[in-house]
């Protein structure tokens, strides 16, 4: 079993990012989409998600990490980190996604209750515009295993 650490860059406004490692076993793109509200065909008030050739500020994005095992071998102790960049604002893990890590630092996670962030008397509860990473971990992934992670934003 390998034990794998990688970071994923999400750019705001980045469509793809090509796999991280072409030669690891443990391939990882990314991708930012943005949300593009519309009427449907009954004149209702319908979302969907495009590549985010262009976003504004306001514009609500999803970043997904996708992940894929191209090796024969089980990949163990998985650690995802996505750097959330500064014209961003955290909201919340993507629909179906599993809650990640937090952290305002890059060196201490957890939730978002949970982190503090330090001023010149002391320190105050973080919020989630003092995001600046999202981290997922994966215990084992099979042999062709894949899955994908996501969380919500706002553009500042």
């Amino acid at each position: 079993m390998a034990r794998i650490l990688i970071t994923a860059l999400a750019i705001a406004a980045a469509a793809t990012m090509p796999a991280v490692a072409s030669q690891s076993p443990l391939q990882i793109a990314s991708k930012v989409l943005v949300e593009q509200r519309g009427l449907d065909k009954t004149g209702a008030v319908s979302t969907t998600l495009a590549p985010a050739s262009r976003a504004v500020p306001g514009d609500r994005v999803v970043f997904v990490v996708a992940y894929r095992n191209t090796g024969a071998q089980v990949l163990s102790d998985i650690v995802l980190n996505n750097p959330v960049p500064a014209a961003i604002i955290y909201r919340g893990p993507g629909a179906g996604s599993a809650t990640p890590d937090l952290s305002v630092d890059g060196k201490t996670y957890g939730q978002l209750a949970q982190l503090r962030v330090p001023t010149s008397d002391g320190s105050r509860a973080a919020t989630q515009n003092d995001v600046r990473h999202v981290r997922w971990r994966i215990a084992n992934l099979p042999a062709g295993g894949q899955g994908q992670f996501a969380f919500k934003a706002v553009l500042k």
